[in-house]
C-alpha cells in the first residue's frame, strides 16, 4: 500500500535523491512528470515522497525560501563561514565575498574563526574589524575546546551550511561537535600551504541535537551575486550609518568629494582592510558591468 510523507533531500548522487523525514532516509527517484519539466531539485529542498512497494519517488517539490548557488543548499539558515587563522592564512576577500553572498540571499551570516590556540593576542586586528562592523563572530579551536559548545548550540534548528576553503578545519568542527560522525580530514600541505579537498559533494548531516548541518566542497573563489554596483555599500553594515552623509546620491565611496564613507576611513572608524577590499569588489563589479555593453 502506497503512503506519502514529507521531508528534506539531503543528498543528491547518482540520480538519487536521499529524503530524511519521519525518522528514515529513503532513496527515491524523481517523479517522471517532475524530470519532463526539468525541476531542479538539490540538497535542502522540502518534498513530498511516495512510498509503495515499488520504491520511494519525489512527487511534489516545495518551494524555497533561497537557495545558494555555491554551495548549491536550499532553504539555508544560516551560513557559517570557517576560516583558519593560520595554516592556511586567511583569504579575507573570500570572507568579505562569502558575506555579500549571504547577505544577498538572505541567509544569516556566522564568522568562525577556526585554530586560534596558534594565534597571539597582538594579531587580532582583522577579527576585531569583523567584530566591529556587527558581524557575529565565532572563535574555535579543537585543540583545546574553545568555542565548541557555542557553535554546538548555534546548530541546534534549521540547516546551516559550513563554508571555507579547503584545509580550515569544517570537518573537524562538526566531529567535535558531534563525536562519531568520523568525517575525514584533510592535512595541508607544507609547501603550498592549502589544504587537500576532503568534502566531494554536498550533504545534509542530521545531528542529535535535531538541526540539519551541510559539510561542503572547500573552495578558494566564489562568483559575486548579480548586484549593481550602486548597491554594494548596503552589503558592508559598517558603511551604513555614513552613507545618508555623502554629497553625492549613488556615491560609490571610491573617488567622489564629500564623501562621508571615506571620511570615516580616514578617521578610524571603518577597518581600512575592509575598505580596501571594498573597491577592489566594487572594481569587479564596473568590470562586469561594463563587459556586458
Amino acid at each position: 500500500m502506497a503512503s506519502s510523507i514529507k521531508g528534506v533531500v539531503t543528498k543528491a548522487y547518482g540520480g538519487f535523491y536521499y529524503v530524511g523525514g519521519g525518522g528514515e532516509t529513503l532513496q527515491c527517484t524523481l517523479r517522471g512528470v517532475l524530470k519532463h519539466r526539468k525541476v531542479d531539485v538539490r540538497v535542502g529542498d522540502r518534498v513530498t515522497v511516495l512510498r509503495s512497494s515499488g520504491g520511494a519517488v519525489v512527487e511534489e517539490v516545495f518551494p524555497r525560501k533561497n537557495t545558494l548557488v555555491r554551495p548549491p543548499v536550499a532553504n539555508v539558515d544560516r551560513m557559517i563561514m570557517v576560516f583558519a587563522v593560520k595554516d592556511p592564512d586567511p583569504s579575507l576577500i573570500l570572507l568579505d565575498r562569502f558575506l555579500i553572498q549571504s547577505w544577498h540571499e538572505e541567509v544569516e551570516p556566522v564568522i568562525c574563526f577556526n585554530k586560534t590556540d596558534l594565534l597571539q593576542e597582538k594579531e587580532m586586528n582583522f577579527i576585531n574589524a569583523y567584530i566591529s562592523a556587527g558581524y557575529k563572530v565565532l572563535l574555535t579551536s579543537t585543540r583545546n575546546g574553545l568555542g565548541i559548545q557555542t557553535l554546538s548550540e548555534l546548530l541546534l534548528e534549521g540547516i546551516t551550511v559550513f563554508a571555507g576553503p579547503s584545509g580550515v578545519g569544517k570537518s573537524s568542527l562538526l566531529n567535535a561537535v558531534q563525536p562519531g560522525l568520523s568525517l575525514k580530514t584533510g592535512e595541508i600541505g607544507q609547501k603550498i600551504k592549502r589544504g587537500k579537498h576532503t568534502t566531494r559533494h554536498v550533504e545534509l548531516i542530521p545531528l542529535e541535537n535535531g538541526g540539519l548541518v551541510a559539510d561542503t566542497p572547500g573552495f578558494s573563489t566564489l562568483h559575486l551575486p548579480e548586484i549593481e554596483k550602486e548597491n554594494l555599500c548596503f552589503y558592508y553594515p559598517e558603511m551604513e550609518s555614513f552613507i545618508s552623509g555623502c554629497r553625492f546620491t549613488g556615491c560609490l565611496h571610491r573617488s567622489e568629494p564629500n564623501c562621508a564613507v571615506k571620511e570615516a576611513v580616514s578617521g578610524g572608524k571603518i577597518d581600512p582592510g575592509r575598505y580596501g577590499r571594498y573597491l577592489e569588489i566594487l572594481k569587479e563589479l564596473i568590470e562586469r558591468e561594463g563587459a556586458r555593453r
